[in-house]
């Protein structure tokens, strides 16, 4: 069993705990063992052990209970967006994208009003309009898809998609620098199909619509 060597202590216990954590040894919901049992598997006082806790409390990897105990809230610390995204290979942001996007595309299709036709409408108008400089096609491109989103009426999906934004922008640039669209007719028809799916009220052309597009984008990447 891990024990703490060095100083400083609570952070070595921090430490000792997370690793068992994330090795599965608690699983999501359970409960720690007390504290005397627990500072004494750690080799730490029981001061040390509830400053261990706090940290992870503070990570939210853990939840003290007042008189039940200490369990267990998350399997790891989760990192926020902005470190996730700016180590995501684009790849991998794409993936995401299609999986957030196709299921947005599906719920607009179910929920849109008048009002976001008309927005959509417009979207797309403003992308076939875009100016000649690749950062105005791609700035349209991303309001039009982010327009879909709006449409599905869920705020979650519209505040994940809102993080990917400045990381795709970036990568999306860099390649249509080295790869221009081989044909940008067809790309803006399978936008239009999109609008059509949404506006026919058919979710699951909606989302295979989306599907496809994204997936079509994501093998640009992979063969750059």
């Amino acid at each position: 069993m891990s024990q703490v060597q060095r100083h400083p202590l609570a952070a070595q216990a921090a430490d000792v705990l997370l690793t068992r954590i994330r090795a599965g040894e608690w699983a999501l919901g359970h409960k720690l063992p007390g504290e005397t049992t627990l500072a004494a598997q750690l080799g730490v006082g029981r001061s040390t052990l509830r400053e261990a806790i706090r940290e992870l409390s503070g990570k939210g990897v853990l939840e003290s209970r007042q008189g039940a105990g200490v369990f267990v809230t998350a399997l790891d610390i989760t990192e926020d967006w902005d470190t996730v995204l700016r180590r995501a290979d684009i790849v991998t942001v794409i993936e995401a994208r299609i999986a957030i996007e196709a299921e947005a595309a599906a719920l607009a299709a179910a929920r849109r009003t008048p009002a976001d036709l008309r927005a959509l409408w417009r979207a797309l108008t403003a992308r076939a309009e875009a100016g000649d400089t690749l950062e105005s096609l791609v700035d349209a491109d991303t309001a039009f898809h982010r327009t879909v989103i709006a449409a599905a009426h869920n705020d979650i999906l519209t505040q994940m998609f809102d993080a990917f934004v400045p990381r795709l922008r970036t990568a999306m640039i860099d390649m249509l620098r080295i790869r221009p669209m081989p044909d940008p007719a067809a790309d803006h028809h399978a936008h239009e199909l999109l609008v059509d799916a949404i506006r026919a009220r058919t979710p699951e052309a909606a989302a295979t619509t989306s599907r496809l597009h994204l997936t079509t984008l994501k093998s640009a990447f992979e063969t750059r």
